[in-house]
Formats: structure tokens, sequence, C-alpha cells
């Protein structure tokens, strides 16, 4: 079993993947109202995609909002992400401004978990200490939006960001073939055999890959990403659709282990 750890009641780690529904807003008010409509509607986990946000580089527009929402979200796990251009997010963005809005979600008292782009940050795990003496916790992430690269380097990235002190490892790649999609499945459940404390997030994008999303439970991706209404990412899916697949997969598994 995998070292899972619950926030506001939502375990992470193991069992059934989490649904992360992302918010890729650009205005203030449509960004506060999708994430209250998405409380409304209990889904287990928010993405605010602040990369998404026309007032991204002004840390006082960031608060506000962080502000307005933090009633809405008291018991759904809030993550914090700012995407750069080069990680596919939507801007470029010097690495001091990212840190100081990351510190600022961090405060805010509504984020539980933040996005650290493990790769781009210069000083990676004294980030990842910071944010865990401010009391949240973090997800270090690296996406490949041009292929999957060989096992070896898939194996050395994960490896590095759970020694660089990471609470979760994500990694995204993007298939070229199914062989690629069947790399990565086995990647997940060989990390999940070597690491059985390290929960792991692990998706391979596209349409090709949409198999990588709902198999989580099976080889050990934790937190899987779904929409509602526009999407963040190729190859994502409706959260509800995505929920009905997921619960079709746990049953199946409680039922072999019952067996």
């Amino acid at each position: 079993m995998q070292n899972a750890f619950e926030i506001k009641e939502i375990r992470i780690g193991d069992g059934r993947p989490v649904i992360c529904v992302p918010v890729v807003a650009a205005e203030k008010e449509a960004v506060i109202e999708q994430i209250k409509k998405l409380t409304e509607q209990k889904v287990q986990m928010i993405e605010w995609r602040v990369d998404c946000f026309a007032e991204a580089d002004n840390a006082d527009s960031v608060r506000e909002v962080l502000q307005a929402v933090r009633g809405y979200v008291e018991h759904t796990v809030f993550l914090f992400t700012f995407r750069t251009k080069q990680q596919g997010g939507s801007r470029h963005m010097e690495e001091w401004k990212i840190l100081k809005l990351n510190e600022t979600a961090a405060k805010s008292g509504c984020v539980d978990l933040i996005d650290l782009e493990f790769f781009e940050a210069t000083k990676p795990e004294k980030e990842i200490r910071r944010f865990h003496r401010m009391g949240v916790r973090v997800i270090a992430s690296h996406h490949d939006f041009d292929g999957t690269p060989d096992d070896r380097i898939l194996r050395m990235l994960m490896e590095q960001m759970q020694q660089g002190g990471a609470d979760v490892a994500k990694l995204a790649v993007m298939p070229q073939s199914a062989d690629d999609v069947v790399r990565i499945l086995k990647l997940t459940n060989d990390i999940k055999q070597k690491y059985p404390m390290l929960p792991v997030v692990t998706m391979s994008m596209g349409a090709l890959g949409v198999v990588s999303r709902m198999a989580g439970e099976i080889f050990g991706s934790c937190i899987t990403f779904g929409a509602v209404g526009e999407t963040s990412a190729p190859g994502q899916i409706q959260a509800r659709q995505l929920g009905d697949i997921l619960d079709i997969i746990h049953k199946g598994m409680a039922q072999e282990e019952q067996a």
C-alpha cells in the first residue's frame, strides 16, 4: 500500500483515484463562479490553473480570488497550479514571480496543494521544504508534450522528484504509439513497487493515452484529471464519464479481492 494521506477527508494515494477538475477561466468573476459551481457539485478536487487567469501577473488579484473562494472549498481539495509555457501552459513568467504567486497561495489559508514544476525550478528541494513549513503539500510535476522518453529517463525523472521531498510525483507524457502508453503504465507500477511510500500521478496524454487516465487504481496513479466543460490538456475526458468508469474498475477490483 502506498503512503496515502487525507486532505479534508479525501484519501489520496490508494484505492479509487481522486478526480481533479481544472478551472481554466480567464476572468476573475468566471474563476470564482466556476469554483463555486464545482463545489456545489461536490467534486473531490479542484485545480486552479492560474496561468490561464488574465491577471496572473498581479499577486493582489490572485489573492482576491483566493480570498473569495476560501469559503467554497472548505470541503474540497484545492490545488494551485501555474503551468509555464515550456511545460504546456498558457504563458511565460519569471521564476521568482511564480514563486511569489505560490507563496501567496500557501499563505491564503485555502490552498491544500501546490504544483511545482520540479525541473523548471532552480532549487526545487528548497521550495518544497519552504511550502511544507507553510503548511501545504507539494505535487512535483514534469510534462513532456513532444513524446515519451525512454524508460531510463522516465525512471530518473520520478526518482529525482521522490528524492526532492515531493508529497506526490506527477509525470505527464505524450505517446507516439501504443507501446508508449504501455511503458508509462509499467513505469507507474514499477515506481509504486519500488517507492511504496510515494503517491504518484502519471498520464499518457492525447486520445491514444486515454486509458492511462482510467487505469490508475490498477497501476498506481492516485489522481486523474477530468473536465467539466473546457479541458486543460489533450485527452482529458468529462469528469462525470470518468467517474463512472473509475467506479466500475473499483467495484471489479473489490470483487476480485473478495473472491
